[in-house]
């Protein structure tokens, strides 16, 4: 084990009983999300290991299998506010950020407040909107603000967008560009649900609807306490190389026409950090940035083959093997 390894383990910032309390308080959500969906304990577990780390999350399949119910299902179990726009051809970005209006009585321009400035935003379909107001979520996910008529407004703390979309062949779809795919931290599919998980939503979903017994588990001021713990989570500089081994590999790969971004990593580790606090460590292995980077990674290449997420995920996983992973670490 090599003397940084050994630093990061005896980080004196954090102790086993703030990695137990993020646990604790990370259970109590996910067995709530859990309650409301049937059998999609990877995505629950992946949505949170985004909020820990303060990332954006980035749903991506097709219709009807519980993408918009996931992310419903997250804004109901953090006391915060929530707010969904269905993103719609004819959606302006005026309509998400909001617009000056001039107030008769004042005499003065006020400014009125967009459904983005919210804690948890539900950005529903969000390749159906054009791309000129995709762009109006590009500052707010990427520096946590809006600017309207040169006036800079601040989005409320956590800020985390859960954006739905469906596969860009399906009609009326546009395909978000690559600097806003980066802005996401990990994409996740869901995908059908086995037989026996479907039978029980059938059961449980007919006549009940599952988001009304959810109940906030969590305040803002507790995952905000719980991002700190994270953030400090131990890593070696032997696994910051080996993160950097891995997005310089996938921008020399044939078969990749755009490797990953340095943004690309700094979302990896954060993620990895989070993940680690859930298994109980207040260090980084490369276990956790094995298991997290075709999910954080995937999104943010172009296959020379063509844009697919299965594709890219592969490709990822082909990075992953040819990679060597330092016995120091």
């Amino acid at each position: 084990m090599s003397t940084s390894q050994e630093a990061t383990q005896t980080n004196p910032v954090i102790g086993t009983e703030h990695i137990e309390w993020v646990q604790q308080l990370t259970s109590r959500a996910r067995t709530a999300m859990n309650s409301v969906l049937e059998g999609k304990d990877e995505a629950v577990g992946l949505s949170l290991i985004a909020l820990l780390a303060g990332g954006h999350v980035l749903l991506e399949d097709v219709p009807g299998v519980g993408k918009t119910l996931l992310a419903r299902a997250m804004g109901k179990v953090v006391d915060g506010s929530v707010r969904r726009i269905q993103f719609t051809p004819d959606l302006l970005p005026t309509d998400v950020v909001g617009v000056n209006l001039f107030n008769q009585e004042t005499r003065h321009f006020e400014f009125r407040r967009g459904p983005v400035f919210a804690n948890i935003v539900i950005a529903d379909e969000i390749n159906r909107a054009s791309p000129k107001t995709q762009s109006a979520m590009l500052e707010c996910m990427a520096e946590g603000q809006a600017t309207i008529d040169g006036e800079t407004h601040t989005m409320p703390s956590p800020f985390i967008v859960v954006a739905t979309q469906n596969p860009i062949d399906m009609e009326g779809t546009y395909a978000l560009p690559e600097a806003q795919r980066d802005r996401f931290m990990t994409r996740i599919s869901l995908g059908y649900p086995s037989a026996r998980d479907e039978v029980d939503l059938l059961d449980n979903q007919i006549e009940h609807d599952p988001l009304a017994a959810a109940q906030a588990v969590t305040s803002l001021e507790q995952i905000g306490q719980a991002r700190d713990i994270v953030r400090h989570v131990g890593a070696s500089r032997e696994l910051r190389e080996y993160i950097v081994a891995i997005l310089q590999a996938s921008r020399s790969d044939q078969a990749i026409v755009l490797g990953c971004s340095p943004r690309g990593g700094v979302h990896l580790l954060r993620a990895a950090k989070a993940r680690a606090a859930l298994s109980g460590r207040t260090f980084v292995t490369p276990d956790d940035i094995q298991a997290l980077a075709p999910f954080i990674l995937a999104h943010r290449i172009i296959p020379r083959d063509g844009d697919d997420s299965e594709l890219a995920a592969d490709l990822i996983g082909r990075v992953l093997a040819r990679v060597p992973v330092s016995t120091n670490q």
